[in-house]
Order: structure tokens, then C-alpha cells, then sequence
């Protein structure tokens, strides 16, 4: 355990840094999966709609340094590629 006081603020700071974080993350898996569900059922209405909804969640997670801008153009990319195949 830290003595210091600046230690004890950082693990305070840490920990609620990464809760954040996953909240975050987590709410992208689920908006991706919301994707992954609508193309397995060969939805094309309901795929498109989950996408821009994913897109938006994956972007602000990128913005706010969740993720690196390239890993969420990444994942983005993969989504748009599923929802296309479905045309």
C-alpha cells in the first residue's frame, strides 16, 4: 500500500480511469455485437442501423483515448464490410 500522499491519489485517479475505460469499452462490444447479430440474421434494416450506432459508440471510445484512432477505424471498417456483404 502507498504511504505517499500523491500515490494514494494516483491509485485513486487510476482506478477510476479505468472503470471508465471499461465502461466504455464494453459498450462498444456490445454495440458490435448488436452488428454481428443483425448480419447473422440477414437483417440488412436492422444491420445498417446497429453500424451507425457502433460507429458513433466506436468513435467517442477513440476520442476519449479508449482506443487508438487506427484500432477503432479497424473495427469499424470490419463492420462496414459485413454489412456490405449482406447487399
Amino acid at each position: 500500500m502507498a504511504n505517499i500522499k500523491s500515490a494514494k491519489k494516483r491509485i485513486l485517479v487510476n482506478q477510476t480511469k479505468a472503470a471508465r475505460n471499461k465502461s466504455i469499452r464494453s459498450a462498444v462490444k456490445t454495440s458490435i455485437k448488436k452488428v454481428e447479430a443483425a448480419v447473422a440474421t440477414k437483417d440488412k434494416a436492422a444491420a445498417t442501423a446497429a453500424l451507425t450506432s457502433a460507429t458513433a459508440t466506436i468513435s467517442k471510445a477513440a476520442s476519449k483515448g479508449v482506443y487508438h484512432k487506427n484500432n477503432a477505424a479497424r473495427k469499424v471498417s470490419r463492420l462496414a464490410q459485413m454489412v456490405n456483404k449482406l447487399a
